[in-house]
């Protein structure tokens, strides 16, 4: 996919009907010839159109008009470029656990929590948090200050209570550390512009990992998680979830990680885009939509629901 390819997809697929903002830049750019080619000076997988809109968040640069936008980054493509190329989109969504609730909820208790590409662990904690699925259930601590709600659909067996969780560990290539400044201002930068629910749902998680920060281990993934899930308490189920995340990796490093996770003593949760993981992909009881990105929750690699990438929504297979 080229590079203007990749920005009106995106913009076609994940911005529209969420951000009027990013569909607006992305579609710009897709058919701007001069930062499409400040673009391609990037790797191909640092040219992502979050990255790029996050980036030049953070460095004070204007989003809202175009004109505005393109002649800021043009100015100051120096330090954009070397902003992007030292970050990634570390986006740490805690509403995706509404998505994940379902399938932990149903797993003998207690759980011991390992998060690949954890970013800061906020969605180390689906036990601290609120969900309010529909008009109806709601389930979760009362003095929670996150409330996630999700539209569902299909035959979801919505849970009574959340899991019950007592270890919490999380592997990055880079984790954020909560009681960073700046590295939580560069996960607000990452809250999509029009998305207004989910900024104070991120500050309030983070109050969340503030009162018990996760143990974050520095490392790849394929490398670390065996280690991690040795460390996980013995009288606990160890449950390794990730949301997201290994688009990011090339897709033999994607399938050297499946093929651990089928060979390790422990349940594995995922939500990942449509494509990312072909051995799921394969076992789908329908197509995908077409018109927006989805993403495919699927315990021990067996596909369950669609869900939204935000944990926005999710459609439960009958």
């Amino acid at each position: 996919m080229s590079t203007a390819e990749w920005y009106r997809s995106f913009g076609a697929m994940e911005a529209r009907g969420q951000s009027p903002t990013y569909d607006m830049l992305a579609g710009r750019i897709a058919d701007d010839a001069e930062m499409l080619a400040l673009l391609e000076q990037l790797p191909e997988p640092k040219r992502q159109p979050n990255l790029l809109f996050g980036v030049v968040r953070f460095l004070g640069g204007p989003v809202e008009d175009y004109q505005a936008f393109r002649t800021w980054t043009s100015a100051e493509w120096v330090r954009v470029r070397q902003a992007m190329s030292e970050r990634r989109t570390q986006t740490n969504e805690p509403g995706r656990c509404a998505v994940l609730l379902p399938v932990l909820a149903a797993l003998p208790q207690p759980l011991a929590l390992i998060e690949v590409g954890a970013s800061a662990g906020l969605c180390l904690y689906p036990d601290r948090y609120r969900y309010r699925y529909d008009d109806g259930l709601v389930v979760g601590p009362a003095g929670s200050p996150v409330v996630l709600e999700c539209h569902t659909s299909g035959p979801v067996p919505l849970p009574e209570r959340v899991p019950r969780a007592v270890w919490r560990a999380g592997v990055d290539l880079n984790p954020l550390d909560v009681h960073s400044a700046e590295d939580m201002r560069w996960l607000e930068c990452l809250v999509w512009p029009e998305q207004h629910e989910r900024l104070p749902r991120l500050r309030g998680a983070v109050r969340v990992a503030r009162e018990e920060p996760p143990q974050l281990v520095r490392g790849d993934l394929n490398q670390v998680i065996g280690d991690l899930v040795a460390q996980a308490p013995a009288n606990a189920t160890p449950v390794v979830l990730h949301t997201s995340v290994l688009a990011y990796l090339s897709m033999e490093e994607r399938e050297a990680f499946a093929e651990k996770m089928r060979g390790l003593p422990c349940r594995w949760v995922s939500s990942e885009a449509v494509g990312v993981l072909p051995s799921v992909d394969r076992r789908l009881p329908r197509p995908a939509p077409q018109d927006r990105l989805v993403c495919v929750v699927a315990p021990d690699g067996r596909p369950l629901a669609f869900a939204g990438p935000h944990g926005q929504s999710l459609d439960w297979f009958g």
